[in-house]
């Protein structure tokens, strides 16, 4: 049977809605990730210009690593955060591991999965239950086809965080080529 116009119109109608409701979110969406970009690219600007690459202190060097690694700009960053290395101080070793962890992420994302595993294992030799450290080292264990650890890693995070997400996924994924 011919349906009635008005069902038609209603039809439409909830259409357009929805593809409204979508471009809104869409809208929201890319305006966030632009103010995300652009404060990254404002901080990187204020950190170039006040001499920050030249700073003799760690924690101003891992400021300016952490906004390279989020511009993506990996051989920038792993150059900053190995000066930032070595000038760590009497700095307490949280500061070692969140370094170290933060260069094996920029090695990482090089694809550079050895000395990135070099870099994560000295993180958690600073800070032995660091579960982003052993989700990072579990990662890069992975890739380096290393299945065996790379689950060990994930489990021990797993021990630590039985809620991290990124371990339980890895976990899943992993388990399935054992």
């Amino acid at each position: 049977p011919p349906r009635s116009t008005h069902c038609i119109s209603s039809a439409a109608s909830d259409v357009y809605k929805r593809q409204v409701g979508l471009l809104a979110i869409a809208a929201v969406v890319v305006g966030r990730q632009l103010l995300r970009v652009r404060r990254d690219e404002s901080r990187l600007q204020q950190l170039e210009q006040s001499g920050t690459a030249k700073s003799r202190q760690a924690a101003d060097l891992y400021e300016l690593g952490s906004v390279q690694l989020c511009k993506r700009l990996y051989p920038q960053a792993t150059a900053t955060l190995k000066q930032a290395l070595k000038r760590l101080g009497d700095e307490p070793d949280e500061a070692r591991a969140v370094i170290e962890n933060a260069l094996g992420f920029a090695l990482a994302a090089q694809k550079n999965y050895e000395e990135a595993s070099k870099h994560y294992k000295l993180a958690l030799k600073a800070k032995p239950n660091y579960p982003v450290a052993l989700n990072n080292l579990g990662y890069a264990q992975d890739k380096l086809l290393k299945t065996e650890e790379a689950l060990t890693l994930y489990r021990r995070t797993l021990e630590i965080e039985p809620e991290n997400q990124t371990a339980k996924r890895a976990v899943k994924k992993l388990e399935k080529r054992v």
